[in-house]
């Protein structure tokens, strides 16, 4: 989804780079985990609470329009404005996990179960009841490995605009 909102890969890295190093937006260093496998970088996890979504959001916006040659604009904000409506709103009270990825060589190596296990840590010392994360409907193996971890499919949205349906799942914290 970052390519296709940036309008490519190159793109794409360098607004994760910028977003990473700027406060405030949903994928600033002080809301993102690593998981080291064997030394490297194994996978990347996003979270922080829903109640700070709209904001963060907002700000990764602002990032990505002024990388953005003008021209591009309104599909970008079309896009954003798809991404809003397409995937199912989280409970209000929980850890959002907006995004969750591991790299190709090092999977099935632990580092999305360590990122999932940070998340709830996290929830707890938030004192949050539940962490909160979707996912595409086709993608299988996610929702297998959510399912494993003890997260619940509690909603979906069907493909639309051109996006792939989603699913919403949810994992209550013990505390």
């Amino acid at each position: 989804m970052y390519d296709r909102f940036s309008g490519g890969r190159e793109r794409a890295l360098r607004l994760l780079e910028r977003a990473f190093e700027t406060p405030g937006n949903l994928a600033s260093a002080e809301c993102v985990w690593v998981a080291d496998v064997n030394g490297e970088i194994g996978g990347a996890m996003a979270a922080f609470p829903v109640d700070e979504a709209h904001e963060r959001s907002r700000a990764f916006l602002r990032l990505a329009l002024r990388g953005t040659p003008v021209w591009r604009w309104p599909g970008t904000l079309r896009l954003y404005r798809a991404g809003g409506r397409a995937s199912p709103s989280p409970p209000a009270s929980a850890l959002y996990v907006d995004s969750l990825a591991t790299d190709e060589r090092l999977r099935r190596h632990g580092a999305a179960r360590a990122l999932l296990a940070a998340a709830e840590h996290e929830a707890r010392a938030l004192e949050l009841p539940c962490i909160a994360l979707d996912t595409t409907i086709p993608n299988k193996v996610a929702r297998a490995l959510y399912e494993r971890e003890g997260f619940d499919e509690v909603a979906y949205r069907p493909a639309s605009q051109g996006l792939p349906g989603f699913v919403a799942l949810v994992k209550p914290v013990d505390k």
